[in-house]
C-alpha cells in the first residue's frame, strides 16, 4: 500500500538523493507529494512513487537509490551537470535504448567523480535519456580504458513491454 511520506522519511530520502546525485537532486526528486510503499516484512521504505509512477527503489543492501527511467527523466529535466551521468556516442544510442550495456570505447564524456557500483544515467551526445544502470568502473577508468563494459544498463527507455517485478506495482 502506498502512502504519503512522513516528514522524517522525506528528510531521509532527500538526504540520500543529495548525497548520491549531487546538491539539490534529492530536493528535486522528492517532495511532499511522493508516495511510499514499505516492505511488508521489515516496514522499511522500498519504493518511491510520484504521480502514480515508480521513480526509485531504496535498495536494502546498501541504502542507496536505484532510479527508474521516470526518476532519471525528472533529474535530467531539472538538474544541470549531473555528476552521475555518462554520455554515449550517438551511433550506439539505439543499442543502449534497448537495454544494451555501455562499453568504455563508446563513451564521449563522464565525470571523474563516478565510482564503481554507483547509479548512473546514460544519455546520448544531445542529452536525451537512453537508460539507467550501474557503473562497473570509476569515471577516470572509463576515460582511460578502451575495452570492456563501463556501465551495466538495468533499464533502457525502449525495452518494450517487458516489466520487472518492481515496475509491476505501478
Amino acid at each position: 500500500m502506498r502512502q504519503r511520506a512522513t516528514p522524517s522519511e522525506l528528510r531521509k530520502l532527500i538526504g540520500i538523493g543529495n548525497y548520491q546525485f549531487g546538491a539539490h537532486a534529492g530536493d528535486i526528486l522528492f517532495n511532499r507529494n511522493v508516495r511510499i510503499a514499505h516492505s511488508r516484512k521489515t516496514g522499511r521504505i522500498r519504493h518511491i512513487y510520484y504521480r502514480q509512477r515508480l521513480i526509485a527503489t531504496l535498495r536494502p543492501t546498501d541504502g542507496f537509490l536505484a532510479l527508474t527511467v521516470h526518476g532519471a527523466r525528472i533529474l535530467l529535466a531539472e538538474v544541470k551537470n549531473l555528476r552521475n551521468c555518462v554520455i554515449v556516442q550517438n551511433d550506439v544510442s539505439e543499442h543502449i535504448r534497448r537495454g544494451g550495456d555501455v562499453f568504455a570505447k563508446h563513451l564521449v564524456g563522464v565525470s571523474e567523480l563516478v565510482r564503481p557500483a554507483e547509479e548512473v544515467i546514460a544519455t546520448d551526445e544531445v542529452g536525451r535519456l537512453l537508460g539507467v544502470g550501474t557503473a562497473l568502473q570509476s569515471g577516470n577508468d572509463m576515460k582511460q580504458f578502451k575495452r570492456g563494459v563501463a556501465v551495466r544498463i538495468r533499464r533502457g527507455i525502449d525495452e518494450g513491454t517487458t516489466t520487472s517485478t518492481v515496475d509491476s506495482e505501478d
